[in-house]
């Protein structure tokens, strides 16, 4: 019965994401930021109910990685796709939405749709990490949840931090675009990223993990969902200087 557990929780993931994939589509992106953190909450304690267990599978594994397909590939795309649409208009309504005018078609209406490339980049980052045996203690490039994180906390700043600066700014289709591509190369590159797993509750072993904790708590408290950005450049930044900082074997 036990070994049920983690595929369970994995499930609830998925669940999540389905119900965030139909709030972003009804450009609800607050309700569908809820979904999408609550999935992650999931998809964190799954592998953790693994690991406390001991009953791990090759089962557990795919099904991890489709869940999260859903709920850190498949949304953050719509949501890329609304913003582009609101960057165009200046706000956003499916029910008047079309490729073709009174003029004819529209190729700017095709902008929106270069989010998507967010949940192409995903798709090729979990179908790798499952062909990978190294990603255990660390990642090879930005975890599909950070960046589902990073790029979901966009529309909150909008909602939650009212700023022409940060309005023109977000809702700029370069900007997005820019975004868009970034998220895509992060998702795949070969830099490791230090991973948040504790073999043991050691300063010395987990020194960069309680510093990253700390910094992010406090920078949530402090300045709320502006912090999201920071903090991922936070955490791609020490994880480069630290890899950078570790001597090679031989040195």
């Amino acid at each position: 019965m036990k070994k049920h557990i983690p595929n369970f929780i994995t499930l609830l993931n998925l669940f999540c994401g389905c119900v965030a994939t139909v709030f972003a589509v009804w450009n609800q992106l607050e309700v569908a930021a809820v979904f999408v953190a609550l999935g992650i909450f999931f998809d964190f304690f799954d592998g953790l109910a693994a690991r406390v267990l001991n009953v791990k599978s090759e089962l557990g594994l795919q099904l991890d990685s489709l869940a999260d397909m859903i709920t850190s590939g498949l949304v953050p795309g719509i949501v890329m796709f609304q913003l582009l649409g609101m960057s165009q208009t200046g706000g956003w309504n499916l029910d008047t939405y079309s490729l073709m005018s009174s003029e004819g078609f529209k190729l700017t209406s095709l902008l929106p749709f270069v989010g998507f490339i967010v949940t192409l980049a995903s798709g090729y980052r979990l179908a790798k990490f499952n062909l990978d045996e190294n990603q255990v203690s660390s990642f090879i490039g930005l975890p599909t949840p950070a960046n589902a994180l990073l790029l979901l906390s966009l529309p909150l700043i909008l909602f939650y931090h009212p700023s022409t600066f940060l309005s023109e700014l977000i809702l700029n289709q370069w900007f997005l675009i820019g975004g868009i591509l970034l998220s895509a190369f992060l998702l795949n590159c070969n830099l490791p990223l230090f991973a948040l797993k504790f073999k043991n509750w050691g300063f010395k072993d987990n020194a960069l993990r309680y510093v990253f904790l700390t910094v992010s708590l406090v920078l949530l408290i402090t300045i709320q969902f502006l912090a999201v950005p920071v903090i991922i450049l936070f955490y791609v930044l020490s994880s480069f200087i630290n890899h950078v900082g570790v001597p090679k074997e031989g040195n």
